[in-house]
Parts: C-alpha cells; structure tokens; sequence
C-alpha cells in the first residue's frame, strides 16, 4: 500500500484566500513544509501526495465526472468512445488519462508544462499514455506542433487546470484549433467562470466559445468538484461538446479579448 503522508491544513479558515492560494503542511523528516495547492511541481515530487490530499481527503471527482458527460455526449452521436485518440492537456501525473483509459480510449496524448507532471505520470502510471509532451503552448513551435498533429487526436480534454492561470487562453485555444474538425472537446470550470461579472479573460474566453459556431455543446453540468479545506463543497461546471471549426485569433480580439 502507498503510505500515508502527515499533512495538516491551517487552522485559521482560509475563505480569504483563493481557490489556488490554499496551502497545507507536509511533515518530512522531523521538519515541516509549507505548499500551495497550485504548486505542483512540489506535490508532484512527492509520491502519492497529490491523490492523498485531492482525492482521499478532499474528495475530488472531476475526472470521473468529465469523462462520464464525455461518454454521455458521444453516446448522442453514431461516434464511439474506444475510438477516441486524445489530447490531455494539463495532463499533471495522469489522474484524467486513468478514468479515460478505463474507459478504453484509442490513443492519449499527455501534454504539461512542467517537467514534474510528466515524471510524475511516468513514475506512478507506466504506460498510460502513448506520448507525454512537456509544452508552452503560447510558444508552440511549427516543428512540435506538426508532431502533435500526427497524432490525430479527435478528442480534447482539460480537467481542473482552467482559469486560475495554470493553463492561458492563448493555450486552451491552441490546443482546440489541434483536434480534428468533429473532435470531442470536455473540460471543467469553476462555476464562477459563467458568471457575467466575471470580466477576466479567461471567463469572457469560455462563454464566447461555449456559445460560438465553433463548438457545439451537448452537455453542461453542475457538480461538486470538491470539498474545501473547510469540509465546504466547491461546485464547477463540467461542459462536453464538438468541435464545429478552428478558432480564428480575430474572433476573440473581435470581443476585446487578450490571448497573448
């Protein structure tokens, strides 16, 4: 069995913070350590850490829920799931490529920005993915990204990696305009994001796309995504749908949308 790590989540209530300003403590060697939620790169490191604290204890269930409405919307179409060839963008240590393996996905493509979350996957799920590309895709290059698209993917997913920086829109829109015309696209967002308050470019990014003829979306839905460090649910909208055509760069500058 994976052992047990000894963290501890701050007493004071963290309602002040944001979402990716949460942190807790690792005991390690007599001596503790302090780590943001959204400082992957050190999670990673640690074996099982991720999966103790988001999963165990915090109940995550965001790729379960985005690959069953992934399968639900493919089920509307004369499509099947076995024949999905996916791009898992943010991929992290491989959490969305298990529950779409189980599944049986064709092929999938992991792609991260940090070199941790590929060593990450390596290490704890050997063989899950056919290729895993450590990649900026707002600096993509012609040749990686001729190689992606020899892949083929069919398919796109993103799972709790949107809106708090981790992955830009410049990057989220890349990544779409790789997938083949028809291809599948899923991800998650937290249910703030739909709010029309929200004036930052990431939010104002998704509506646009949600609601454009580039995309037709099958299903929209609310769920827990998890808990808090204060045992309170934190609800996102998981969104499925297809892929009509690429996104053109002026269509979001024609909203005043930066995706540089």
């Amino acid at each position: 069995m994976q052992r047990q790590h000894i963290i501890q989540f701050p007493k004071k209530k963290a309602h002040n913070l944001r979402q990716d300003e949460v942190y807790f403590h690792i005991q390690e060697k007599g001596t503790q350590r302090k780590i943001r939620f959204h400082d992957y790169d050190k999670i990673y490191q640690v074996q099982g850490l991720y999966e103790q604290i988001f999963y165990d204890r915090l109940k995550c269930i965001s790729p379960g829920k985005v690959t069953s409405i992934l399968q639900s919307a493919i089920n509307q179409s004369e499509d099947t799931f076995t024949e999905l060839r996916v791009l898992d963008l943010g991929a992290g240590n491989g959490m969305m490529g298990e529950a779409l393996k189980k599944h049986g996905v064709s092929r999938l493509i992991g792609v991260d920005i940090i070199p941790e979350a590929r060593d990450a996957a390596l290490r704890d799920r050997p063989g899950l993915y056919d290729a895993y590309y450590i990649e900026d895709f707002t600096k993509l290059n012609d040749d990686t990204g001729e190689e992606l698209a020899s892949w083929q993917c069919n398919c796109m997913v993103t799972v709790a990696a949107l809106g708090f920086g981790d992955i830009p829109p410049k990057a989220f829109i890349v990544a779409f305009n790789l997938i083949e015309s028809k291809g599948w696209v899923a991800f998650n967002i937290k249910e703030t994001f739909f709010d029309t308050r929200d004036e930052s470019g990431f939010s104002k990014m998704i509506r646009e796309i949600v609601f454009s003829e580039y995309m037709d979306v099958y299903i929209i839905e609310r769920y827990r995504h998890r808990l808090s460090i204060e045992g309170e649910p934190l609800y996102y909208f998981a969104i499925a749908g297809r892929k009509k055509a690429d996104i053109p760069a002026e269509f979001l500058e024609s909203k005043g949308i930066v995706v540089a």
